[in-house]
């Protein structure tokens, strides 16, 4: 079947995949998620309507896409009551441009439906990449996320502002849960990366992981949306390239609480809105070894289940970690991330009595809070507030660097021990050639 029929139908099977799914479901199971889950949506509508949304992420999008549709200068614009500028790249700016055909009241609530719907899909391509829970109760599953999901703050605040991270997370971890053998896998992730770079990242990931052919896929896309957004827009395309990629005073504050990022942690704890050098390299460390800790659990498949889930959640939570800024919408990978750790709290529960413990369900728990706390806005942080936090603020304020750093030392530490466990070395050392040539797998210490 040629590519271009198998794209076309990709889509329809997966319709119909989901349609049969939904009808093997337990009934009742799925009677009582239906039933929470419009309870939660309803409440989160009464919540919404009295503190008031502002959704000033989707009126920069509408107003790049009219820049775009106008032949305006994209990267002059300002817009709203704060005059936010345009900081994606061209190619994202015109993907915006069908946002202009519509008003902001239809934008606001077909935008709001569409990001529960998508928050619905990130719930099941993150139970496909972790295999959990069982295939039959997926959609009781993602019915349940997807009404009582909108509470996480990062989603909470995405469906706040308009914004379209869920749709990036969405596109990441469908090209992720391919087939490593599939032709086309990498085209998501360099369209992602071709939007909002910090997706690039997972290309990264996947050399490191030896998928190199999904790698270069991925680059080479991505490249093509550079290519493109040059084509169209010549002008914007170089400024943005050369001079407004570069200004960060155009995305915001480092040191406000908004900016959950390694940087912006640092400069709240350095009280300076410039942490210069040390959080530069405290970023560099945090991208080594996230990226080293993603790369071990993925090769540690023989002797770890739920490996390649393990592999996406530490890339992911590294990518929001080490970017400059990355706002708290900007964690939405919290959802697979739970749904992972539900997985391994799961698999501890149904262990035997005399040998289960509660560990997992500990941190399941903590970090199931973390999310739920809203713990940065409650700081006080008006004004320069940001710049004077005392000691007993910097954890709240800085909540979601802390639980990303312990989720990366949770990963190690398992990874070491199902090796140990496993009687396996460590680190997997390379075949060795013996003297004829051939190669020889070094035994295990």
């Amino acid at each position: 079947m040629p590519a271009w029929r198998r794209a076309l139908n990709s889509p329809v099977r997966a319709y119909v995949e989901a349609a049969r799914a939904v009808r093997e479901a337990p009934r009742r199971p799925m009677a009582i998620a239906s039933a929470v889950a419009l309870v939660s949506l309803l409440a989160y509508a009464t919540v919404r309507h009295f503190v008031g949304t502002s959704m000033v992420d989707m009126i920069v999008y509408r107003a790049e896409g009219a820049a775009v549709a106008h032949g305006r200068d994209l990267y002059a614009l300002r817009v709203t009551e704060w005059n936010l500028p345009a900081t994606y790249p061209p190619f994202a700016a015109m993907l915006f441009v069908p946002t202009t055909w519509f008003g902001i009241g239809f934008l606001r609530v077909a935008i709001t439906a569409g990001n529960v719907a998508l928050l619905g899909v990130l719930a099941a391509l993150s139970f496909k990449l972790v295999g959990f829970p069982r295939r039959e109760l997926r959609p009781v599953g993602v019915v349940l996320v997807a009404g009582l999901g909108v509470w996480l703050e990062p989603v909470f605040t995405t469906l706040r502002y308009g914004q379209i991270n869920l749709a990036l997370a969405c596109l990441i971890l469908w090209d992720l849960t391919r087939p490593d053998g599939h032709r086309g896998k990498g085209v998501a992730i360099g369209i992602a990366a071709g939007i909002k770079l910090t997706p690039g990242l997972f290309a990264v990931y996947l050399l490191i992981t030896g998928r190199v052919r999904a790698a270069f896929t991925a680059g080479l896309t991505f490249l093509g949306t550079f290519l493109l957004g040059a084509l169209v827009l010549p002008d914007a395309t170089y400024g943005f390239w050369t001079k407004y990629l570069f200004d960060s005073t155009r995305v915001g504050k480092t040191v406000i609480v908004d900016n959950q990022s390694v940087r912006g942690a640092v400069a709240r704890l350095l009280h300076t809105e410039n942490p210069g050098l040390l959080a530069t390299a405290a970023g560099a460390a945090v991208a080594i070894a996230g990226l080293a800790v993603a790369a071990w659990a993925y090769r540690s498949a023989r002797w770890a289940p739920r490996a390649e889930a393990w592999g996406v959640c530490c890339a992911a939570v590294t990518a929001v970690l080490i970017s400059p800024i990355s706002w708290t919408h900007h964690w939405v990978w919290c959802v697979p991330v739970l749904v992972l750790l539900a997985a391994e709290a799961a698999h501890e529960r149904s262990r035997p009595a005399a040998v289960r413990k509660a560990r997992w369900r500990v941190i399941l728990g903590v970090t199931l809070l973390g999310f739920l706390c809203f713990g940065m806005w409650v700081v006080p942080h008006k004004g320069d507030l940001d710049l004077h936090l005392p000691a007993t603020h910097q954890l709240p304020a800085s909540v979601y660097p802390l639980l990303g750093l312990c989720f990366l030392t949770v990963a190690a530490l398992r990874v070491r021990s199902r090796r140990i466990a496993a009687g396996a070395p460590l680190v997997r050392l390379p075949r060795q050639r013996t003297a004829d040539g051939t190669q020889q797998a070094p035994a295990a210490r």
